[in-house]
């Protein structure tokens, strides 16, 4: 099996996973924390998101890999392959590193990381009200794009 295969079918595969992982969050773990108090929804994704922060090796191999290994692909597809085959390569890799990485780095991790910084237990009601309108919305909106663009 030649190379372009190989890193074809890992990157499919990584891909796939952090697609799937997207969708997860798009269809049950918002719609699961959405009627949580204001406290307790932010508690709990703080939770969620500390376990990603913390470098959960299985979390960064998919997700790095899932780079690399897409990268790795159109490079080499853009040289072995021709016509139909290299433009639906290309267009797979910009849909991924456009509509799912991109949101993620610029969009989603920063709020995720402004969420890590909140002290919640010193935080007034309207605080905490405040800092969920400002994370919640953004966030979901961002992920549903991220889940449509791995899909």
């Amino acid at each position: 099996m030649d190379l372009l295969r190989i890193t074809l079918g890992l990157s499919t595969l990584l891909c796939s996973l952090v697609a799937g992982l997207v969708f997860a969050f798009t269809i049950v773990v918002m719609p699961g924390i959405k009627n949580l108090n204001d406290y307790e929804y932010l508690r709990v994704f703080k939770g969620i998101d500390t376990v990603i922060q913390n470098s959960q090796p299985i979390f960064v191999f998919v997700w790095l890999g899932s780079i690399l290994t897409l990268i790795t692909t159109a490079i080499l597809g853009t040289v072995q392959l021709d016509g139909v085959d290299r433009l639906v390569l290309l267009v797979a890799f910009a849909a991924y590193v456009f509509g799912v990485q991109l949101p993620t780095f610029i969009v989603n991790v920063p709020l995720n990381n402004l969420l890590q910084l909140q002290d919640l237990n010193n935080m007034t009601e309207l605080a905490l009200h405040e800092a969920r309108m400002n994370f919640e919305v953004r966030w979901i909106q961002w992920n549903t794009i991220r889940t449509l663009f791995g899909i």
